[in-house]
C-alpha cells in the first residue's frame, strides 16, 4: 500500500555496521595516504631545485588538504554509524512496548 513505512532495526544495524566498516577502511587509507604525502616524502620526490619549490608547496598543500577531507568524510561514516544504531536501539525498544500493549502488558 503506498505511504507505508516500516522500520526494520535488524536491517537498520546491518547498515550501521557497514557504514562502521567503511569509515574504519577509510580511516586506515588516509593514514597510508598521509603517510606516503607528508611534506618531506613530497619534498624529496621534487628535488630541492629552486624552481620547483612552489609546484612542491602546491602538491603539500593539496596532500594536506585531501588528508583532512577524507579524514573528515571517514568521521562523518562513524556518526552515521552511531546514529542508525541509536535509531535501531530506540525503534526495537519502541517495537517491544508496542507489542507488549498489544498482549496487554505494560501501558
Amino acid at each position: 500500500m503506498p505511504g507505508d513505512f516500516s522500520l526494520d532495526p535488524q536491517e537498520m544495524a546491518k547498515l550501521a555496521g557497514a557504514f562502521e566498516t567503511r569509515a574504519h577502511d577509510l580511516a586506515s587509507a588516509v593514514g597510508a595516504f598521509e603517510r606516503v604525502t607528508g611534506a618531506e616524502q613530497i619534498h624529496d620526490g621534487f628535488g630541492f631545485l629552486t624552481e620547483s619549490e612552489e609546484v612542491t608547496s602546491a602538491y603539500v598543500d593539496l596532500a594536506a588538504g585531501m588528508g583532512e577531507a577524507l579524514g573528515n568524510l571517514a568521521r562523518q561514516f562513524d556518526a552515521v554509524s552511531q546514529a542508525l544504531r541509536d535509531n535501531a536501539k530506540n525503534s526495537e525498544a519502541a517495537d517491544d512496548a508496542l507489542a507488549g500493549l498489544f498482549k496487554g502488558g505494560k501501558r
